[in-house]
């Protein structure tokens, strides 16, 4: 006997979600998927316990397991006000109305805080038990967090399930949060969610971006001890070092140019500075000896009797000085 592809099959199909495909093909067991098909394939209509395992062949208890299992995951929502558990009513999300001719790949984005699911520790356990990654995850996070508390737990879960971080990736940014004395689970998330929204999402990519944040920690540091600070920089003065950085001014300019500002108005203003330094770049000055030597061209050529420059440092004056220079 002969058979061949039954092509007529294909004159309809329905959806899957990626992050379906993309994160939970370990995480699912076979009857968590064959109840996700089953509701995919009647999207838009009400499937309750029983109608499920009628049609899957499980018992109405697993299917309202497996019911739950998505809609913790995010990928169902309740259609009724019922109880989830039970004879619970669940659908798909909705999907687009219409596909791309071509299919661009899906990124996950930071799921907002009130759609998350706090996963008892059974739940947990079961998720371990059945994903292999999950397990090794939490293993290598031990190394570097400690024991795991519940709230941790649930952070790298959703870091990994929902925002779709790679585990080296997630390792990668523990190891750096724990390197700055900063591990709580809030912290970690924001940098987490920013990495999934910027599409830091291998190790090469997450190496090369904790380099940067080391730099500026770096940068911001020694700015602080130049200008002699206490405190961390203001959000205003945090926006003016992160542009002397991009431009590249070094420290020895910075800090020339900090003192010029203490010896004309006697306290620190990042405002001032960073006029005297735009100044000096404009006029092609990027060193402190490039600024020394023009300014002993300019004594010497200041007319007899005028004030020493020293005496009559301003910013607007020394600007015009230095562009017409």
């Amino acid at each position: 006997m002969e058979f061949k592809a039954n092509s007529g099959i294909w004159g309809t199909m329905f959806g899957v979600p990626c992050i379906v495909a993309d994160n939970f093909l370990k995480l699912a067991t076979g009857d968590q998927i064959k109840v996700l098909l089953y509701i995919l394939r009647h999207s838009g209509k009400s499937c309750t316990d029983s109608e499920i395992a009628a049609n899957t062949g499980l018992t109405p208890q697993q299917a309202g397991e497996a019911v739950m299992f998505w809609h913790q995951a995010n990928v169902l929502v309740q259609d009724t006000p019922a109880p989830v558990t039970g004879n619970s009513i669940m659908t798909p999300l909705a999907a687009p109305k219409s596909e791309p001719d071509v299919q661009q790949p899906v990124r996950q984005t930071a799921v907002p805080e009130h759609q998350r699911q706090n996963l008892s520790s059974s739940e947990i356990a079961e998720l371990m038990k059945n994903s292999a990654d999950i397990a090794e995850l939490f293993k290598m996070a031990e190394n570097i967090l400690g024991i795991l508390n519940h709230t941790r737990q649930n952070s790298l879960i959703w870091m990994f399930s929902y925002l779709g971080l790679k585990k080296e990736v997630i390792i990668t940014l523990l190891a750096y949060c724990a390197s700055i004395d900063k591990t709580n689970a809030g912290y970690i998330e924001k940098i987490a969610a920013d990495w999934s929204e910027n599409e830091i999402n291998d190790l090469t990519a997450a190496q090369e971006e904790v380099s940067r944040l080391n730099e500026s920690r770096n940068y911001i540091s020694q700015i602080m001890r130049t200008f002699e600070m206490k405190r961390r920089p203001t959000s205003k003065q945090m926006e003016i070092i992160s542009q002397w950085k991009n431009i590249g001014f070094n420290m020895d300019l910075i800090h020339y140019a900090y003192e010029k500002t203490i010896e004309r108005i006697d306290k620190l203003s990042f405002e001032y500075i960073n006029r005297i330094l735009l100044s000096w770049r404009d006029s092609g000055f990027s060193t402190v000896q490039d600024v020394k030597n023009a300014e002993a061209d300019y004594k010497k050529n200041k007319k007899s009797g005028s004030k020493d420059s020293g005496d009559d440092f301003d910013v607007d004056k020394y600007k015009i000085f230095i562009n017409n220079f």
